[in-house]
């Protein structure tokens, strides 16, 4: 694991009110975190915790209804929304519980997809992507679109996609959920190489057991809240 002066993120007395007709919902209530480059963190909770909504804020796809996020140092809270969609593309890769890959194009395209929005050029796109398949497993497979793939291969090109451009941040909502056992150990042996080789910071939200086994530091949630934050080495 690597480390920096600056944080991969930090949030500060962070809340998130959402209003449901007449009933005032508070999904995130006063969080304050740090996670540090080059972590393996999982966000866990039961269902109604609060840790995707977390996730959401700190990726920049919701807004905080009070206080503040950082994400490589850059104040998330006070930028618009053309900087947040920016700080996005740069900073953070997602990987979604479904795969969230583009059914016309192949599994080389999707992964590709952010680069190309960057502006990177096709040689360095096509070297990491190559580089990337190899790492996770699924080289020869850049040639098939989703609909030819199973879902651990599919997890795999999205959790390529998330990491291929490089960014401070990898944000996972559930990625072993759509899984059986063996693709989700699997995939979980995949992200800890890329943390420990390449030291990709990972924050998970999630409710497996495997992913909080695996993680290098398990904040609980409960109610909106951090109820523990756990360390292990």
């Amino acid at each position: 694991m690597t480390q920096s002066d600056t944080p991969a993120v930090r949030t500060e007395g962070v809340w998130k009110i959402f209003q449901q007709e007449a009933e005032e919902v508070q999904a995130v209530r006063d969080v304050s975190l740090r996670v540090e480059a080059g972590e393996f963190t999982a966000l866990a909770g039961p269902s109604g915790s609060g840790k995707t909504t977390l996730l959401n804020v700190i990726g920049g796809l919701t807004r905080p209804t009070r206080g503040k996020v950082w994400v490589a140092g850059q104040d998330v809270t006070g930028m618009s929304n053309q900087e947040v969609a920016q700080l996005r593309l740069e900073q953070v890769g997602f990987i979604f519980q479904a795969y969230n890959l583009l059914p016309v194009l192949t599994a080389m395209e999707n992964a590709e997809f952010p680069m190309l929005l960057q502006g990177i050029a096709a040689d360095e796109r096509a070297a990491r992507i190559q580089e990337l398949f190899a790492r996770t497993g699924i080289a020869g497979l850049e040639d098939r679109r989703p609909g030819k793939l199973s879902g651990g291969q599919q997890q795999r090109v999205a959790v390529v996609r998330a990491v291929a451009s490089r960014p401070a941040l990898v944000l996972a909502d559930e990625p072993t959920a759509n899984l059986d056992s063996t693709s989700s150990e699997a995939l979980l042996d995949v992200m800890a190489e890329l943390n420990r080789d390449l030291g990709v910071t990972f924050v998970f939200a999630t409710h497996d057991s495997r992913v909080m086994k695996r993680s290098h530091r398990l904040v609980q949630m409960v109610d909106g809240r951090i109820d523990s934050d756990e360390t292990r080495g």
